[in-house]
């Protein structure tokens, strides 16, 4: 009697591999589609013939969710480094050719992207006509998973990035935060309060995620406050000023912030902090040995120029 034995297992095409690592990082597929700009029934005929190339089930799918198996999970982090040195190529390859010229995928935290953006966005423009920049507003994890992966090019966030040792940061600027609370709290309106006064104030974060959250919990750490660890806690900056507005407590926004989301209600005021107040570094972050390294520091250079019309301290 014969043995039957497996087939060997086929090469995966580019488009599988794509199609599979957008599943298990969304564990969904109409967002897994959406992400990578693919119908959800070619997503899926992708994902399927990537198991039968392989002769292997990476996806379990249920009605609720998509579970994606052991197996599964060592295969998306095979396509995660294929993708990524398959980005590295093409990217070595236009840099060579054009500088400053085809796609940038651009990403950018919550709390800098409606502040910065509109300058970026000009400067942009201005000097970089050629250059197709898509931004993608995501917090920090999802950021520097996104640069090691290949499917983002830059970052704008706040400084260290937190990323591994493949991981390069480019200072632009320092900034203040500025306490923010009520028009008729008592500090409302001054300009050299210690920052000891969180001690006695009730201090709204953001939800956690956020990289501000975490620098407003490391200033209440540093003077021992213990900041409102209750449920009231939002997803935005907007959202957060109109709690303060509503007499729930006060907020620390980056200066940059203030006059946007400070400027849409005349419930609030703002609070300066003495010498040396509180503050951020916000920078870029993108793969160290990038093709573009070249550029993105010249890139880094004309932001700077651009961004002292800001309330900023520009890092040379």
């Amino acid at each position: 009697m014969s043995t039957a034995t497996a087939r060997p297992p086929r090469a995966p095409t580019v488009a599988q591999l794509r199609s599979f690592l957008a599943v298990a990082e969304h564990r969904h597929f109409r967002d897994a589609a959406a992400a990578i700009g693919a119908s959800q029934p070619a997503l899926s005929g992708a994902v399927a013939a990537l198991e039968e190339a392989l002769g292997a089930q990476l996806v379990e799918r249920t009605t609720r969710k998509v579970i994606i198996t052991p197996l599964g999970e060592r295969v998306a982090g095979h396509a995660r480094r294929v993708l990524s040195s398959l980005h590295a190529l093409t990217e070595e390859v236009e840099a060579a050719r054009r500088p400053f010229t085809g796609p940038l995928q651009l990403g950018v935290i919550p709390t800098v992207a409606p502040y910065l953006l509109p300058v970026v966005l000009r400067l942009v423009r201005d000097r970089y006509p050629d250059l197709e920049l898509h931004v993608h507003e995501e917090r920090t994890p999802a950021l520097l998973e996104g640069l090691a992966a290949g499917r983002l090019d830059l970052l704008l966030l706040a400084l260290p990035a937190g990323g591994s040792a493949a991981t390069r940061d480019i200072p632009l600027f320092d900034e203040d935060f500025v306490l923010v609370t009520p028009p008729d709290h008592e500090l409302a309106g001054r300009a050299d309060v210690p920052r000891d006064v969180l001690l006695d104030l009730d201090v709204l974060l953001l939800e956690e995620g956020h990289c501000l959250r975490d620098q407003a919990l490391d200033i209440c750490r540093e003077i021992g406050a213990d900041p409102r660890g209750g449920s009231t806690r939002a997803a935005g900056l907007s959202t957060l000023v109109q709690l303060v507005a509503g007499g729930l407590g006060v907020t620390l926004l980056p200066a940059t912030a203030l006059d946007v989301e400070a400027g849409r209600t005349d419930r609030l005021a703002a609070v300066r902090f003495a010498a040396p107040a509180p503050g951020r570094r916000i920078g870029l972050a993108t793969r160290a040995g990038s093709a573009r390294s070249a550029e993105y520091d010249r890139f880094a250079d004309e932001l700077r120029e651009v961004l002292r019309e800001l309330p900023v301290r520009i890092v040379e």
